[in-house]
């Protein structure tokens, strides 16, 4: 690295409190100021972190991995100290993530995870500690127990031997130039070394408005308000090396050693390989034999089922030719799956999915019969994972798998609403609960929520604000600009009417911004050791219910594999309903309903659909969806596979719709792109509906 200046203290817009930084602006900012590394140190947790390594490493920017944690005041738990801490090498990176994540668990007090200075003596080995003017050190020095300061500082060498620094910062706030004198002269007495840091949370300078704007929504607050705290200036923005020397040019070791810290600073994350737990393998067979093992098992229990209880017994040479024939389909169809599986090394997939929803249908939690590319896997069928026989309906088991397209196996898992926590306990005591984990999600502050959250925190009238947002169409994703774009009236008082003006400006400039931390729906991580391993945690106050602080695309870039567990509500309604048939059944001593055996051709059903009396049917019960079976009349199973497919954006706008339906009722020829494709395309009338079609 060239003699220039590092930025070490920066809080992302994954800090959710006070940065506004986004990550793409931020790698070009870097690569415009030819910085060669960038620290990011977001407010006690690392949600940012595989992100920033990944775009550094891209950008060809040395990512330095850090926090700003929050450690105990003994004295007023209202308010702790800051502490920044920097990683130095792998072992550090572990004691970070152990730190902030017992932060979560065990610390939390008033929104904040905080640290004890106790948890230091074993988790600070690896880490460079920055002393800032809110460290329980500048604290100290400020109101002149220099003392007091000079033996804590001996403490704090001991945790971080060699790896101490005090802070110093010109950021126009109060106390900046006093603490900067102060720590100097500590600094030459116990020849401690100094670091300058800018503590950016915005890049330029005129974004300023926009974060003080940021800082107000989470605080709950109105900018107008003279109370509330002004704990940042329109200074801490990205600057250039050239405007740190300037600024520390008559402290010019504090610019020297953020290179130095930063040259010191080396992590390097293994990404992009999958960690499995270990499943329990009975002695003498390989994971590969065993898998093997029990998918030819569970196909033999499934012919019964496909092709009738005397399959294995046919009473004439010719039945028994009949069903050897179609047993050497299926059997040489799994061999070939099972061939691609263990080659690419997801036996142990297969089997944990197998065995929890096993466990499921033997502890009465319904499971759905299977949706997804996982459906086209007769593997899957024949370990009971799904329930659709994927030759009936031409499924290709290469939309799941594909050794050229090496990615994880995803089977979507359907549970009963009621039932789906008690899978996942099953889960965490079968694997250990230090070892299971749900997913962080991020929310971000959508067009309307934008509007309004500026609104408020500019004092604007509640009508004002609402009249703004409700034009703002509804429509998944849209933005601000495109609002404007769509809606005349909105872009019209956005050029008359000053207020609305500032308030869309403003609101622009902190769209998207990501705003709070949620619970992925369905997704369930299993580490094969401390999920800490992999990533930190993340928990609300007084809750242990634990999700990692890497979300889906970062949890499995760091090696952990994602199950889905996904609670639907008309597994439960079916539930109830079979409950209450089958008691009124024993009751009359007739035989009892097995869903997994209904009739798929039953007649008044079909009368029941083309009515579109489907509320509460999963998936037809859309308004849409009820317009669109008035007019395709579906007869058939296939119908119904069809409608699903059919009703999504594409097909709806291409008037491949219109087509299918008139080929159906025979109010248009059916054709073909070419003869040899009529049997591809035959049951779908001459239309590219599926996937499988076009593989």
């Amino acid at each position: 690295m060239s003699n220039q200046f590092i930025h070490l203290n920066l809080h992302t817009e994954f800090s959710l409190v006070d940065g506004i930084v986004r990550l793409k602006p931020l790698i070009k900012a870097i690569q415009s100021e030819q910085m060669p590394a960038i620290a990011i140190t977001d407010q006690s947790n690392l949600y940012a972190l595989v992100k920033l390594y990944q775009a550094c490493l891209a950008a060809g920017i040395k990512p330095v991995l850090g926090a700003d944690l929050w450690l105990k005041n003994e004295d007023e738990p209202a308010k702790p100290f800051r502490l920044l801490v920097l990683c130095k090498n792998n072992e550090g990176y572990q004691n970070l993530k152990k730190l902030i994540s017992q932060s979560f668990l065990q610390g939390q007090h008033l929104g904040k995870a905080i640290i004890e200075r106790s948890w230091l003596s074993e988790y600070s080995s690896g880490l460079i500690a920055l002393l800032g003017k809110a460290s329980d050190i500048g604290r100290l020095l400020l109101e002149e127990k220099n003392s007091e300061a000079e033996q804590l500082l001996s403490d704090y060498q001991k945790l971080f031997p060699d790896s101490l620094y005090l802070e110093l910062q010109r950021t126009s706030r109060a106390g900046d130039e006093t603490f900067l004198h102060r720590a100097v002269a500590v600094s030459q007495r116990l020849d401690l070394p100094v670091v300058a840091t800018n503590a950016v949370r915005f890049l330029n300078k005129e974004d300023f408005p926009a974060h003080d704007a940021r800082v107000c929504v989470n605080q709950g607050r109105i900018l107008a308000d003279k109370r509330r705290p002004r704990d940042y200036s329109e200074e801490q923005y990205f600057k250039s090396s050239a405007e740190m020397m300037a600024l520390f040019e008559d402290i010019p070791e504090a610019i020297q050693n953020s290179v130095e810290i930063a040259r010191r600073c080396n992590v390097t994350l293994h990404l992009g390989e999958n960690f499995l737990p270990d499943f329990p393998i009975p002695e003498g067979l390989s994971i590969d034999e065993y898998f093997r093992q029990l998918a030819h098992d569970g196909l033999n229990k499934r012919f019964p089922q496909l092709f009738g209880e005397d399959c294995f017994a046919g009473n004439t040479s010719e039945a028994k030719e009949k069903y050897k024939e179609k047993f050497k389909q299926y059997r040489e169809r799994l061999d070939i799956e099972l061939d691609v599986i263990t080659q690419m090394g997801f036996p142990g997939y297969f089997l944990i999915v197998a065995d929890f929803i096993h466990w499921s249908k033997e502890n009465d939690v319904p499971v759905g019969p299977g949706r997804g590319s996982g459906a086209g896997s007769l593997v899957a069928y024949a370990m009971t994972i799904t329930d659709l026989d994927p030759l009936e309906y031409d499924l290709l088991f290469e939309r799941f798998l594909n050794p050229e397209r090496v990615s994880m196996p995803d089977f979507d898992i359907d549970f009963c609403m009621e039932g789906r926590e008690k899978v996942i306990q099953y889960v965490a005591e079968t694997y250990g609960r230090d070892r299971v984990s749900q997913i962080i999600t991020f929310g971000s502050m959508a067009a309307k929520a934008a509007i309004r959250d500026v609104g408020r925190v500019q004092g604007q009238g509640y009508g004002f604000v609402d009249s703004i947002a409700k034009l703002i169409p509804m429509d998944i994703g849209i933005t601000i600009s495109q609002a404007m774009e769509q809606e005349e009236e909105l872009q019209r008082r956005y050029d008359t009417d000053d207020a609305v003006h500032d308030l869309i400006d403003m609101a622009l400039s902190l769209e998207g911004i990501t705003k709070n931390v949620g619970k992925h729906a369905g997704g369930v991580v299993i580490s094969p050791s401390d999920i800490n391993d992999f990533s930190p945690i993340y928990c609300e106050q007084d809750s242990q219910s634990i999700v990692t602080q890497y979300d889906k695309n970062d949890v499995e870039t760091v090696g952990l594999v994602k199950f889905d567990f996904l609670g639907l509500k008309t597994l439960t309604v079916v539930d109830w309903a079979l409950k209450i048939i089958n008691a009124r059944k024993r009751k009359l001593g007739e035989t009892e309903v097995d869903i997994t055996q209904i009739d798929l051709e039953d007649r008044a059903s079909f009368k029941t659909l083309k009515a579109s009396n489907t509320t509460a049917v999963f998936q037809l019960e859309s308004r849409g969806m009820k317009d669109l079976i008035k007019r395709l009349q579906p007869d058939c199973f296939e119908d119904i596979v069809a409608l699903v497919a059919l009703f999504r954006p594409g097909p709806l706008q291409s008037g491949m719709v219109d087509d299918f339906i008139d080929r159906k009722h025979g109010r248009q020829k059916v054709e073909y792109p070419h003869p040899s494709l009529e049997p591809i395309l035959q049951p779908t009338y001459g239309t590219i509906l599926y996937q499988e079609q076009v593989m």
